[in-house]
């Protein structure tokens, strides 16, 4: 029995993959390595300590992770201070639906918890989250399991009794790992054959996880 619901947040609850794609490739332009969109693609949801060496053996040792990932933080927060921030389809009537049917709610995210906080107050729903996990709070981020692992703790439930809601790759493994159910909603990728097998479901929309729900009480 589904008990809790676990979301990712960027490209999922809000549409800033686009914006993390742009700012990637912008901030590492500007340090003289040409990062093009399917290099960002290849580092969705990553902790720094798996992204630091994927992009160096992309771009080489001179690449300073620290610095272009300091550079796009700074031009996105101007991009989103400027222009604030889109929700993603169907999550205000998810979200409601799940307070009304007494759900847990979690967000499991890789963006520190200083930024998510920021995020989820600006968009109005910061308050229906029951507990907010960023990878800074765990031993190893996504891929690894131990980001949903902690989430589905912090709410008193066992991984299997959450469905944990992602877009990236790296999320539904990570989800998968820990021992959730993983309902991909693609955002700037489609699943291939091989992620869709851990699957639990493939939505278009955050809206279509009621009807997911109601199917499976």
């Amino acid at each position: 029995m589904i008990k809790g619901v676990i979301f990712d947040m960027d490209g999922l609850m809000i549409d800033t993959e686009k914006l993390l794609t742009r700012f990637w490739c912008e901030a590492a332009n500007l340090y003289g390595f040409n990062m093009t969109m399917e290099h960002v693609l290849g580092i969705r949801s990553l902790a720094a300590k798996f992204a630091e060496p994927k992009l160096k053996g992309i771009f080489g040792e001179s690449f300073d992770y620290m610095a272009v990932r300091a550079k796009r933080i700074e031009l996105m927060n101007d991009y989103i201070e400027k222009n604030g921030i889109e929700k993603k389809k169907g999550l205000d009537d998810l979200l409601e639906y799940l307070k009304q049917n007494g759900y847990s709610i979690a967000v499991a995210t890789a963006t520190d918890l200083k930024r998510t906080t920021a995020y989820l107050t600006r968009i109005n729903i910061f308050h229906y989250f029951d507990k907010i996990v960023c990878a800074s709070m765990v031993k190893s981020g996504k891929p690894e399991p131990d980001i949903y692992l902690k989430a589905s703790e912090e709410l008193g439930l066992s991984p299997s009794e959450c469905i944990a809601l992602e877009d990236s790759p790296n999320g539904i493994i990570s989800a998968h790992r820990a021992g959730c159910k993983p309902i991909m909603i693609p955002d700037l990728s489609e699943p291939d054959e091989e992620l869709l097998k851990i699957c639990e479901a493939r939505l278009d929309s955050l809206d279509l996880v009621i009807d997911y729900l109601k199917s499976n009480r």
